[in-house]
């Protein structure tokens, strides 16, 4: 068994291959997967545990585990996530690798809603928003680029500003114009691709700000109340999900809508299980508005260690 360092081999990889491998897993589906979720709000913060289990009948199964303690930051103690992965082959049983390192989630994360922008945003798309300045940004960013090379104008908005412009600055991107904006409503209506990376518990996007064509992209709640589109936004977009089995009951920004009869559980129009393998066709028109709830899930952290652990050349 190998102990493979996400922070060292992820950010040396080119992307594609992380979107590739996911467009694969999806095409060849997944046999079991289950999502545990223990939290406390003893510290004034929604702390949780997460556990990921998957399972490819014959080809792997692994694990993740992943504490999200989002008060890290502002205390001073460094990112609010962190995690470790173990792959088992599937043959034997035997454990093939444990991947450490933030970076796998990151990675993970930003990979998932890169390949649901393939299928749903404009391939002409020039301008990418991304809401919310935490950890997860730059690798979001990174994914997109690579998926939608279009992009030429990347905006950031976060709550505080100066955490805006401090990413803004520092991105330094070959042909591509990175700004902080101070308005989130005239920056989504600026954006042909708008990624909300927030742990916000009520909605920041409001369906009103965006424009035909746009595509939208929401990873920040994972649980049911959690949320950060409003119900008009819903209620304008063709909705998709990474899985329907891990967002329609699981996230706020999905769940939410369907209990308070905005939408039904039949509005989700396809997940990425359905649109890799070609059972449902995704952007259909360059007016349509487009919405990509990014939920997780093992299956994904699963398909990315597959990848990770060829991509390296490590087999027991």
């Amino acid at each position: 068994m190998r102990v493979i360092d996400s922070d060292k081999v992820l950010p040396r990889l080119d992307p594609m291959t992380l979107v590739d491998a996911l467009r694969r897993g999806h095409r060849e589906g997944i046999d079991a997967v289950e999502r545990i979720l223990l939290s406390e709000t003893m510290t004034g913060d929604a702390n949780n545990l997460l556990i990921w289990p998957a399972w490819k009948f014959g080809g792997a199964l692994g694990a993740k585990l992943v504490s999200i303690f989002p008060g890290n930051e502002k205390r001073g103690l460094g990112p609010s996530i962190h995690s470790v992965y173990t792959l088992f082959d599937g043959d034997d049983g035997q454990p093939l690798s444990v991947i450490t390192g933030e970076s796998f989630t990151r990675y993970k994360t930003a990979a998932d809603s890169a390949l649901g922008a393939i299928f749903l945003a404009r391939p002409n798309s020039e301008v990418l928003l991304v809401a919310g300045a935490g950890a997860q940004a730059a690798t979001h960013i990174k994914l997109f680029r690579a998926a939608c090379p279009s992009i030429r104008r990347i905006i950031i908005w976060n709550r505080t500003f100066a955490k805006a412009l401090k990413l803004a600055r520092g991105l330094a991107l070959s042909g591509v114009v990175s700004v902080a904006h101070e308005n989130l409503g005239d920056a989504v209506r600026d954006a042909d691709i708008v990624s909300c990376l927030t742990s916000a518990a009520s909605p920041i996007l409001q369906g009103g700000w965006l424009k035909p064509g746009t595509h939208v992209d929401l990873v920040g709640s994972f649980t049911p109340e959690m949320r950060e589109a409003d119900d008009e936004a819903i209620r304008r977009c063709r909705l998709f999900v990474d899985s329907r089995r891990f967002t329609v009951e699981h996230c706020g920004d999905v769940s939410q809508p369907i209990a308070n009869g905005t939408i039904t559980a039949a509005d989700v129009i396809a997940d990425l299980f359905d649109l890799c393998a070609e059972r449902a066709m995704g952007r259909q028109t360059d007016t349509e508005i487009t919405l990509f709830k990014n939920g997780g899930g093992g299956h994904l952290d699963l398909m990315i260690a597959r990848a990770l652990q060829n991509e390296i050349g490590f087999s027991h």
